[in-house]
């Protein structure tokens, strides 16, 4: 199991790309979060094993259709564990 962090940049936001990121993840059966960010990425969080992840990063890099995506940070990260994938709404630090 393997844990990472993504940040995509570009046309992210207003674009159905969390909604679309939490139905990709749980079709692959991926565990985490996607959330907007206030500098208009969206983050995410994913934990799975590595030729899961694959894919997913593929995925993350195009977006669903109205999105433009620019560029796409991956780094890795402790396991949480999460028990699923979910949207966050709203950054409460905003």
């Amino acid at each position: 199991m393997k844990h990472i962090n993504i940040k995509v940049t570009g046309k992210v936001q207003g674009v159905f790309f969390r909604a679309s990121t939490k139905a990709v993840a749980n079709q692959m059966g991926i565990k985490g979060f996607v959330k907007n960010e206030k500098d208009g990425s969206v983050s995410i969080e994913a934990e799975a094993e590595q030729f899961i992840l694959e894919p997913f990063i593929d995925w993350c890099k195009e977006g669903p259709d109205k999105s433009v995506v620019e560029n796409v940070e991956i780094s890795d990260g402790d396991l949480k564990n999460f028990r699923n994938f979910e949207v966050v709404k709203k950054n409460l630090l905003w």
